[in-house]
């Protein structure tokens, strides 16, 4: 295959002073960056590759390969990938952000909101349930016979949780809290993302609906098994569940806010804060509002099977966490996202302001993208010789 290859080293502008890096400085990370990623870039064919790194607020970029094969566009940071399921960390902040408006609140059962108490659903699973995958055993993906949301709620008011308690893995869950979240606030999902949520955290160029003027910096993805272009089939709940589209450049921008840079408003800071709290206990990870997060340091291995299909993909017995609030120790957050086209994986740790984002057209392994962003983090962070 040939590529050609395009480096980036950007710096942000942090409160009101410029943040920037000594060329070394800046050298020495995007060799880092490189010799983390160069082997999942060789081993699964990548088509194009950027991953960016925030660190105190000053960004960097890595980029490699090609947004389409057909016309030759190098990925940039600038360029438009699929999130897959971390679309979800956006669903779950706007729900925040709704209870914080005091439009609903999570002990709110799901049946309020979809059927005004008139049915059951679940064992009265609750919005926080839905943030949580603490459903008992809601499928992966909407059943094919369903094609919106009425008859997915009629679904659903006689469907039994197999597993009382347990955490499961479900777009259903994760597409009903972006629905009612954005019903809260009289409007649709895709209009409460886009005028409310991406400006709130300063994203310019993130989407639902890409729009005409946008196309031309949207990559295409690549499918894992036959190589053809593709991009993401619309369905029931899936702007919800893994709409968004984004770039290398806006993700460090969410992942500032994140990590409490930045001045945001003072809603959507609070907003933010309730979606890293921990909410249960799995075997190997706290399951948050959708993040996911580990004691840092940690060893690989709990990182590589938490992430790994064989436990997202079936329910597991999970314990409550009391009082919600992060864990004392210093803690790594973490989420992937997938299309058939595309694979990403976002990580980061507060106590040392440093974030990664990686997003590229071909659908890897989560296991080989946990690998690479652990690599990488542990080699930033890494003591120098001066020190």
């Amino acid at each position: 295959m040939v590529q050609r290859r395009h480096s980036f080293l950007w710096s942000l502008l942090v409160g009101c002073g410029l943040a920037l890096t000594a060329p070394a400085q800046a050298d020495d990370v995007e060799n880092k960056i490189k010799a983390a990623f160069a082997p999942l870039v060789s081993r699964y064919d990548v088509p194009g590759l950027v991953v960016g790194v925030t660190q105190n607020g000053v960004h960097h970029f890595y980029a490699v390969g090609l947004a389409s094969r057909a016309d030759h566009r190098p990925v940039t940071p600038n360029t438009l990938f699929e999130l897959g399921s971390m679309s979800k960390i956006f669903n779950v902040t706007l729900a925040a952000l709704a209870v914080e408006r005091g439009k609903m609140r999570l002990s709110d059962t799901v049946a309020h909101h979809l059927c005004d108490d008139h049915c059951r659903i679940g064992h009265d699973l609750t919005l926080l349930d839905l943030a949580t995958h603490h459903s008992g055993g809601l499928p992966l993906q909407v059943p094919d016979t369903i094609t919106d949301v009425r008859g997915l709620t009629e679904w659903l008011t006689v469907w039994h949780p197999p597993q009382p308690g347990a955490r499961s893995y479900s777009n259903i869950s994760i597409g009903l809290l972006g629905y009612i979240s954005a019903r809260s606030l009289g409007m649709t999902y895709t209009t409460a993302v886009q005028t409310i949520l991406f400006p709130a955290f300063g994203l310019r160029h993130s989407w639902i609906e890409v729009p005409a003027s946008e196309m031309k910096n949207y990559a295409y993805g690549y499918d894992k098994k036959t190589d053809a272009p593709e991009r993401v089939h619309p369905g029931v709940l899936a702007a919800e569940a893994y709409g968004v589209k984004s770039t290398p450049s806006d993700m460090l921008r969410m992942l500032d806010i994140e990590l409490g840079l930045g001045h945001p408003p003072d809603d959507l800071r609070r907003a933010v804060k309730m979606t890293q709290q921990g909410r249960y206990k799995t075997e190997f990870f706290t399951q948050d509002m959708i993040w996911e997060h580990y004691p840092w340091p940690t060893p690989l291995q709990p990182m590589l099977l938490g992430n790994g299909y064989d436990f997202i993909m079936k329910p597991h017995p999970v314990t409550a966490v009391e009082p919600h609030q992060p864990d004392d120790q210093d803690v790594i957050f973490n989420k992937t996202g997938s299309t058939d086209g595309f694979g990403g994986y976002v990580a980061m740790i507060p106590s040392q302001k440093i974030g990664v984002v990686m997003l590229a057209n071909r659908n890897t392994p989560n296991e080989a993208r946990v690998e690479a962003t652990y690599r990488l983090l542990n080699a930033l962070m890494a003591p120098t010789k001066a020190e």
